[in-house]
């Protein structure tokens, strides 16, 4: 059960909202808590019930290493030096995300190097596994930090359980949230707020199933396949991943943050027009926000952030995307895709340092082709399909192929007239990557206007909740006929 599908949106949605303040109507404020907890363990176990007990299981060790944290935080002594419980907190989170994620990579890798056969059993990854566990060891350095003191298991199990965020983010701070899951203003129906949810909400589920839907198809068939790619089909695979991701995880997070506002709770925006960014500095600081955030308050401040020599800062920044690269997956591919981000910022860095600048436009074309082809690293599945893609993006050899017959007849079958008179004038590749490319403009276009929270920050009239509805009624439509595939970021 996906956000944009009709059981979700239908069904379960509609039902934890009315179940909810059904209960609060009634002044059963706990009970209506404990219905959140309880639908969104359901969430949760729809997708494999044998996940559940080890989203119960985290939810039980940290709390009580949080409270046995936050009461000694305040009393000021402890049986235990809170440091070492620390310490042992973060290494069980950090324990059973290895596991769970990394363990068959490291077998892999100890197999390949030492010519020996290792073998584990199968180990499945558990859906949202790196969000939740990032989630609660921000909540562990918080209360040994005496930031966060929370002795109420419901609001707890709450806060990690909620299901807007609970598979794939945002990653929340605690106190970001507990404020709102205790405030007494939140028990009411708010019709702002459900208007401004279920506005950020068609958004996000036209950008999913429309938009990033889409862009898979070209995506997949070029990164897929295992022939050799011409130029245009190299580049329409690589930039329609570039837009697929995006358009794919900023609807995941739109629509995470339109189900909470539904229930008058305000998730952190993920998303502020990244691909608009000048420096990848800035691209950082607009793209996965919250990620962002947590590396540099949780590993690059405690590693020294800027607090150290240029060399130390250096390494600083790589150790952390590199491990950032690593976090989302256990692939060579996605180490790789960390260092580079890493070295880029170091080198941004070095360039700001001596005071230089440059036009603008060169910037964001600089830092948008950057991104691109980074991202084809993020998604290839191995470092030769990396270069396969890679390799049809410099074939410029290919530009100048005009041969109508190079061009598959049902990539020009459906234009007719179109077909038969001007595309035969275009290079073949163009001809028969036509539709991909003109997606690709006409994404460049929306993707330079206001963003989803720009929209929603200029007010809600009639003409933006008709252009909603409108959106809602598209991508439902879209959705009852075609199959929606998950979200990317499930995978992580």
């Amino acid at each position: 059960m996906i956000f944009s599908s009709p059981t979700f949106i239908l069904l379960f949605l509609p039902i934890a909202f009315l179940g909810y303040f059904a209960l609060i109507r009634m002044r059963l404020v706990l009970a209506g808590k404990a219905w959140l907890v309880a639908v969104s363990l359901f969430f949760y176990a729809y997708w494999n019930i044998a996940y559940l007990p080890i989203l119960v299981g985290s939810i039980l060790f940290n709390f009580a290493v949080g409270t046995h944290l936050s009461s000694n935080s305040a009393a000021g002594y402890s049986r235990f030096p809170p440091r070492l419980v620390l310490a042992g907190g973060i290494a069980a989170n950090l324990g059973l995300l290895g596991y769970f994620k990394y363990a068959n990579f490291l077998t892999d890798n100890i197999n390949a190097a030492f010519n020996v056969g290792l073998a584990l059993p199968d180990i499945l990854l558990p859906l949202g596994i790196s969000f939740f566990t990032f989630t609660q060891i921000a909540y562990l350095v918080d209360s040994y930090r005496g930031e966060a003191r929370e002795y109420d298991f419901l609001n707890y199990a709450l806060f990690v359980t909620f299901f807007p965020h609970l598979i794939a983010g945002p990653i929340l701070h605690h106190h970001e949230m507990m404020t709102q899951f205790k405030s007494r203003w939140n028990l009411a129906v708010r019709y702002r707020n459900i208007a401004l949810g279920l506005f950020i909400f068609s958004i996000g589920l036209f950008k999913k199933v429309v938009i990033a839907d889409t862009f898979a198809i070209w995506a997949n068939a070029g990164f897929d396949g295992e022939t050799a790619l011409d130029f245009f089909s190299a580049w329409g695979a690589s930039l329609s991943y570039t837009f697929q991701l995006y358009f794919d995880f900023s609807g995941y997070c739109d629509m995470a943050i339109g189900a909470a506002l539904l229930f008058n709770i305000w998730l952190p925006i993920n998303f502020n027009s990244p691909y608009q960014a000048l420096d990848i500095q800035d691209f950082w600081r607009r793209w996965h926000i919250t990620l962002s955030r947590y590396l540099r308050d949780y590993l690059y401040i405690p590693l020294g952030g800027n607090r150290c020599s240029t060399p130390r800062v250096y390494l600083n920044l790589m150790a952390t995307f590199i491990l950032g690269g690593l976090w989302h997956g256990a692939s060579w591919m996605f180490v790789m895709w960390g260092a580079f981000h890493g070295v880029a910022l170091v080198l941004h860095r070095a360039w700001s340092g001596l005071g230089l600048r440059m036009p603008k436009a060169l910037a964001w074309l600089l830092t948008f082709n950057f991104i691109n082809f980074t991202w084809i690293f993020f998604r290839a599945n191995t470092l030769e399909d990396a270069l396969r893609v890679m390799r049809g993006m410099a074939d410029v050899g290919s530009l100048f192929h005009f041969s109508a017959m190079d061009v598959q007849t049902s990539g020009l079958m459906w234009g007719g007239w179109f077909s038969d008179h001007l595309l035969r004038w275009l290079p073949a590749g163009l001809a028969a990557n036509v539709f991909c490319f003109t997606a690709i403009l006409l994404t460049l276009g929306i993707i330079s206007r206001k963003n989803s929270f720009e929209l929603m920050a200029d007010g809600y009239g009639t003409a933006k909740l008709s252009g909603a509805l409108l959106l809602f009624c598209v991508a439902m439509y879209c959705t009852m006929v075609t199959t929606s595939s998950i979200f990317l970021y499930f995978n992580f």
